[in-house]
């Protein structure tokens, strides 16, 4: 297989439409297993694929691709590395930012907060569902972001689970405010979850206050597990 080439529809038929996507990630076998599922969904159309993250700003522009979803950890040019890039091509020649979203085996606290201060739009571990890949796709295809980083080992148990009042009544949270809490529940500081948002600390302080206002929670671990519980995370 080349580093960059077309991949036709699952169908054969030609381009059926919907939100055009590269994908990156250099072992083989995750790409094509990627790229066969993005191409089960209506509304994706795989339209690019490459192992590795070189020429990557002139395989965007060939393909037509308008969201790309790259793995973070590749030997050579690193994910990291190559959305340092391609924002800094993007930046220098005027385009606006292509929705990048990153892939991980592992929840990796810095690299999590490195992708998001580079405008990584999405960061997801390579062990989510199908469901979770394309809902994460569509919204940020919508101008959206979607994070999932995983709960910290220690910030839950199954007695504080258990302890959790599951009738107290909750205000729906905001986008924003969810992307917050998922941050909360990964363990980043008021200070980390600003510089990884782009968001001022007061801001980030309201934020706070307001999830806990809204989750009926006395504390940021409180409020982690209602999330839990609700299914918010």
């Amino acid at each position: 297989m080349t580093d960059i080439c077309a991949v036709q529809p699952v169908s054969g038929k030609p381009g059926k439409g919907g939100v055009k996507v590269m994908v990156v990630d250099d072992q083989l076998l995750v790409l094509e297993g990627l790229c066969s599922l993005l191409s089960l969904h209506g509304g994706i159309e795989v339209v690019a694929k490459a192992t590795s993250a070189e020429a990557l700003t002139d395989a965007l522009a060939a393909s037509g691709a308008e969201l790309l979803i790259m793995d973070v950890h590749m030997p050579g040019l690193s994910g990291i590395e190559a959305l340092r890039l391609l924002r800094e091509q993007e930046r220098l020649a005027g385009r606006a930012p292509i929705p990048v979203l990153m892939l991980s085996t592992f929840d990796e606290h810095e690299l999590v907060l490195e992708s998001l201060r580079l405008g990584a739009q999405g960061y997801l571990r390579k062990d989510i569902s199908f469901q979770s890949l394309t809902e994460a796709v569509l919204k940020l295809a919508a101008g959206k972001r979607h994070i999932q980083p995983a709960v910290t080992a220690g910030v839950v148990s199954r007695a504080e689970l258990e302890s959790i009042n599951r009738d107290l009544p909750y205000t729906p949270l905001s986008d924003c405010e969810l992307d917050v809490l998922r941050l909360l529940a990964a363990g980043y500081s008021n200070v980390e979850i600003a510089s990884a948002l782009f968001k001022s600390r007061g801001t980030i302080r309201n934020q706070v206050s307001s999830i806990l206002t809204k989750l009926v929670a006395r504390d940021r671990t409180r409020a982690v597990l209602r999330g839990i519980e609700l299914k918010l995370l």
